[in-house]
This record gives C-alpha cells, structure tokens and sequence, in this order.
C-alpha cells in the first residue's frame, strides 16, 4: 500500500487543484489524443483511486509549470491552494501567497529567464544534461526507446527533446491514469519513474528551488522536490 501524502495539498474546496491546461506534449500511436487541456478535471479511461488521481494531478501541474509560463488562469487557480504544515504542504502555500501577487508578464519573464533565456536560460530541465552533463545523450535515447515500446509518441508541434521534466511529468500523469495503451498499473509507473526520473529528479527540483532568478518558481521548485521524494520513497516499497 502506498502512503498517501498527497492530501497536504488542497484548494479552498477541499480538493487538490485541477487544472486547464494549454497543451498536451504526448499522444498515443494507436489512440486519439488525450485531451487533458479542457478538461475540468483530469479524465480517466480506468477506475483508480483518489491517491492515484491525487498523484496524476500532482504530475500534471508540475508539468504544465514547467512547460509554459502560468496563464492568469492558472495563477488565479494557484492562489486558492491551501496547505497543512508538512514539507509538500508549507511549499503550497507559499505558492498560492506568490501566485496572488504575481502577474502574468512578470511570471513570463521569471520563466524565460530560467529556462530559456538568451542562448540557454539559468536552468536546463532536461534528464540527459543533469546526467551526462550534455543535451540529447543516452537518457533521451533511452527514453525514446521505452516510450515506443509503450506506445507513446510526442506530438508533432513538440520542439523540446522528450526528456524534458516537464514532459516527464506529463508522462507520468498520463500512465497513471490510463491515458496511454501501455500497461498503467503500479510496477508500470515504478518502471517508468525509476528509468527516467528517479535520478535526477530531486536534484533539479532542487536547483529550481534554489535558482538565482526564480521567485514565483521557488516554491514551484519545494513542491516538486517533496512530491519526487513522496514518490521515490513509495516505489522503494514496492
């Protein structure tokens, strides 16, 4: 049984926050795209529980976080979050107080700055850089390799190498939740999270934390790290 720490996190109506999100990075071969973009909450073609969906949702926000700067949409959603005094909880409220005074221009620049800027931002949220110390190395054509065998294709507008933590996450909210014709059960995401996120994933969530031009994405950064050490730590059970 996985623990469920994921309830630290809620928004004014007692729910983890849902999300509209602006795209969607990946797609099935043998499926019509999942449309989690103008859903109001996250559909799914299996029953699972509400950890499950809890933790999808989780993926899902950190992925369209990190794969776009917040519309006043989501910063509107953000500000509603609410917390309790754990680790993942004392991270959201900090958000929800940055995202009420954040504006949209001002949290486009902050992204820009970290993850693109000119030539390369402060930040870059890719798995082969942080492991091989280069870009479009080993991990991505590892990935590559095991999201065919899953099934999974990026869209075709995708310009960022698949290994992007952003899309990652989107990944993994997608498996969890059947969104994809790959198995989707709990050694199928341990498989997929330990391949692909499990080394690296705390350390860039940390560095996104600590980054020198973050400020609305600092407690972005504290969210994910202790959700991944949430999640890490569930799958070292398994």
């Amino acid at each position: 049984m996985r623990q469920n720490q994921i309830g630290a996190i809620k928004n004014n109506n007692e729910k983890l926050l849902i999300l509209k999100t602006p795209n969607h990075n990946t797609s099935n071969n043998n499926a019509k795209d999942n449309d989690l973009a103008n859903a109001a909450e996250i559909q799914c073609p299996r029953s699972i529980t509400d950890e499950d969906r809890s933790r999808a949702q989780m993926y899902q926000l950190l992925g369209v976080l990190l794969g776009g700067p917040p519309s006043s949409e989501l910063l509107r959603g953000l500000a509603s979050l609410q917390g309790d005094d754990t680790v993942l909880g004392t991270a959201s409220k900090n958000l929800a107080a940055l995202a009420k005074r954040t504006a949209p221009d001002d949290a486009r620049q902050e992204y820009n700055n970290l993850f693109v800027g000119v030539g390369r931002g402060e930040l870059l949220p890719f798995a082969s850089y942080y492991l091989t110390g280069f870009l479009n190395e080993k991990p991505l054509a590892d990935l590559r390799g095991d999201l065919m065998a899953r099934g999974i294709k990026a869209s075709d507008d995708v310009k960022e190498p698949e290994d992007h933590m952003g899309t990652l996450c989107e990944i993994m909210a997608g498996i969890i939740t059947g969104a994809f014709e790959c198995d989707s059960d709990l050694s199928s995401q341990k498989a997929f999270f330990d391949a692909h996120l499990a080394k690296w994933a705390a350390l860039f969530f940390t560095d996104l934390e600590t980054a020198q031009t973050a400020i609305f994405y600092t407690p972005v950064g504290s969210l994910g790290r202790a959700f991944m050490d949430i999640e890490a730590d569930a799958f070292a059970l398994q």
